[in-house]
């Protein structure tokens, strides 16, 4: 018998913290509420959730800056930010921060479940060393090869590792801060224009195979023909 999924609930409403522990209870995962922030990376360290529901407006700690050293300390597990906030600005912070999705206050449980659901599945479905097809261009990171059209293309390791991040976000638009932080390790944004001089190389590489396409403001989107 396999365990339950475990959802990590980082939230200090107490007309909403329980309530959502309880929906996620019910419906057959171990659900753990948290009402601070201030312990919270410690308990994701050391019990691993599968997933996290972030309150952005904790009583201790800002929820975005909490969200950046969670996703510092687990790059994959999936963080859902639940706030009140709502304009476009907060939700961009939200994303930047690290967050994978984004459900604004006020919610029906329903709504809330559904996208638990679907977030673990993303992660489930998720194998680090599996092939990656695109029309003409062929990604194995296991043998950290690049072909289009069966012709292999010559890609330095970090063009390599920003190409892969990127196709596993493939139609999904992924922030400039995520990348510098994911690829490089760079919490900040650089002045070298390093991403920009890696993302002209990709592009100048792959032809037109994919397209990565730049949404200002905000971050890339790598697409298919």
């Amino acid at each position: 018998m396999t365990s339950p999924q475990h959802v990590l609930i980082v939230e200090d409403d107490a007309s909403i913290g329980p309530a959502m522990q309880s929906a996620l209870q019910s419906h057959g995962f171990e659900a753990t509420l948290h009402t601070r922030g201030a312990d919270v990376a410690q308990f994701v360290l050391s019990s691993k959730p599968d997933l996290v529901l972030l309150d952005a407006g904790l009583p201790d700690l800002n929820g975005f800056t909490l969200c950046r050293t969670l996703r510092q300390l687990s790059r994959d597990t999936p963080i859902i930010i639940v706030t009140a906030l709502d304009a476009d600005i907060d939700i961009v912070v939200g994303l930047d921060a690290g967050a994978d999705d984004y459900i604004t206050k006020p919610f029906s449980m329903a709504v809330l479940l559904a996208r638990v659901r679907a977030r673990l599945r993303v992660s489930d479905a998720v194998d680090p060393d599996a092939p990656m097809n695109f029309g003409e261009l062929s990604i194995h990171p296991a043998a950290y090869t690049v072909t289009v059209s069966s012709v292999p293309v010559d890609l330095r390791p970090r063009e390599f590792q920003l190409l892969v991040y990127l196709a596993r976000n493939a139609g999904r638009v992924v922030p400039r801060v995520r990348l510098l932080a994911d690829v490089w390790d760079v919490h900040w944004e650089s002045s070298s224009k390093t991403l920009d001089m890696h993302l002209l190389a990709l592009r100048r590489k792959l032809g037109s195979s994919v397209e990565i396409v730049t949404v200002r403001g905000v971050g890339y989107r790598l697409v298919a023909p």
